[in-house]
């Protein structure tokens, strides 16, 4: 009798065919890098919300994506306690894709928009299946969308704290915040285990109470085939094109970014260098920003070119027209993809001196450092990108190509077989329904 396959199933708070974010793009990329393994199969299932509109009174849906692929509608949510209010449809609809599968392991690549409750009705509904939660940034610890950044001045949050909370949103008591991080806190610890790609990441959450044995950093994994080659330069040319992949919000430090670009004397910006912005989503943001940036770019006049949103699969194309990738950031992020990306393509990068990137793009090896939130530091880092001719080829040499999906998919199912043989040896009793 042939020994039946491994069975994962992986949840995303998004499909990227609707939803182009860092952590669909991950958890896609792990779906399909499963399946490409001899006797694995994996399923995934991910939340869609408004405007997709619902097929009945399931919660389930299908807009024809590939076989093997699941959509669950979810819009009933409580942003503040990471909760779905809709539990009649997690334990009917959500438990009846769990039942049918069977998985040996629920890898959960965000919970945003699906609820913690799906943690504790896949633990009740199937006690000996393996619970694996990915974290992306800080949602679980902080109400403000999870950056850990002060609501009143943008700065860094080092520790949340229930009075620290509420010093950020008065309007919410301490109290509520201390239910909160029970909550939420509880609820987590019926996973198995977690994953981070950042070592960073792990820190932060085993300083809010989470324990470090149930943590393992392993990299997204990049589904790319070949590097674009380096930017053709013309005789005395210089690597002087710059550039800016994401969202465009306060907290991805654009402002920083156009302020920087807009005071480079320009006897060393000259008529060569450019930044070049793809990214959208401006619209969305508060107007005070918008009035900002929209003021910066007035300033910066024909130094930027603005490109908007892109796909993901564009972004060979996109690496060969640019040299240098620049992360402004304010918060601390953990691991974006763009700078797997621009590694694959052996881009060098410019960071702020913070969190996970500060982690990846090592100052003077594979990129450089500018100290978060000041223009003026950025400014040197570009000007001496600018100046320096040494400088790209030697950052360049200092770039390790990142890992694959294929790579990245044997790690977790590595990191999945080891938890059940532990617990096999454990033999621990299973939460009753």
């Amino acid at each position: 009798m042939s020994k039946r396959p491994f069975r994962v199933l992986v949840v995303s708070h998004g499909h990227p065919s609707l939803s182009l974010g860092g952590a669909e793009i991950a958890s896609y990329n792990l779906h399909k890098g499963l399946n490409e393994i001899e006797d694995v199969t994996s399923r995934f299932l991910a939340r869609v919300g408004h405007p997709v509109v619902r097929h009945g009174e399931t919660a389930l849906l299908s807009l024809r994506q590939k076989e093997g692929e699941i959509l669950y509608h979810a819009d009933d949510y409580d942003h503040f306690l990471l909760s779905n209010h809709n539990t009649e449809e997690v334990e009917r609809d959500f438990l009846r894709v769990v039942r049918e599968l069977k998985p040996d392991v629920i890898h959960f690549h965000h919970f945003i928009g699906l609820g913690l409750e799906c943690l504790y009705a896949v633990r009740r509904a199937l006690p000996d299946t393996i619970i694996v939660v990915t974290f992306h940034e800080y949602l679980s610890i902080c109400h403000h969308h999870g950056q850990m950044v002060k609501t009143r001045n943008a700065a860094l949050c080092k520790q949340a704290s229930p009075a620290d909370c509420n010093a950020c949103f008065p309007e919410i008591s301490p109290a509520r915040f201390l239910r909160r991080e029970h909550f939420v806190r509880g609820m987590l610890e019926v996973a198995d285990h977690f994953i981070s790609p950042s070592h960073f990441l792990v820190d932060r959450y085993v300083e809010w109470g989470l324990e470090r044995a149930k943590f393992t950093v392993i990299e997204n994994g990049l589904d790319i085939v070949e590097p674009a080659a380096p930017r053709p330069l013309a005789p005395g040319g210089r690597r002087s094109r710059f550039a800016y992949f994401g969202q465009i919000t306060a907290f991805k430090g654009v402002d920083v970014l156009l302020d920087a670009v807009s005071r480079i004397p320009d006897a060393v910006w000259g008529d060569d260098a450019q930044l070049m912005i793809f990214g959208g989503n401006l619209e969305r943001q508060p107007k005070p920003f918008q009035d900002k940036v929209e003021r910066l770019i007035e300033r910066a006049g024909s130094r930027v070119r603005f490109y908007g949103a892109y796909q993901n699969g564009e972004m060979p194309r996109l690496m060969r027209s640019i040299d240098w990738t620049i992360i402004p950031s304010i918060w601390w992020e953990n691991s974006p993809i763009v700078i797997q990306e621009s590694f694959f393509h052996g881009r060098p990068m410019i960071c702020s001196n913070i969190g996970g990137v500060a982690e990846k793009i090592t100052d003077g090896v594979n990129g450089l450092h500018f100290r978060v939130g000041s223009s003026e530091d950025l400014i040197d880092r570009m000007v001496e990108a600018l100046t320096d001719a040494t400088l790209w080829d030697r950052m360049r040499a200092g770039i390790r190509r990142p890992i694959g999906s294929d790579e990245c998919a044997r790690q977790h199912l590595d990191l999945y077989q080891t938890i059940a043989e532990i617990r096999q040896l454990d033999n621990r009793p299973a939460l009753s329904a």
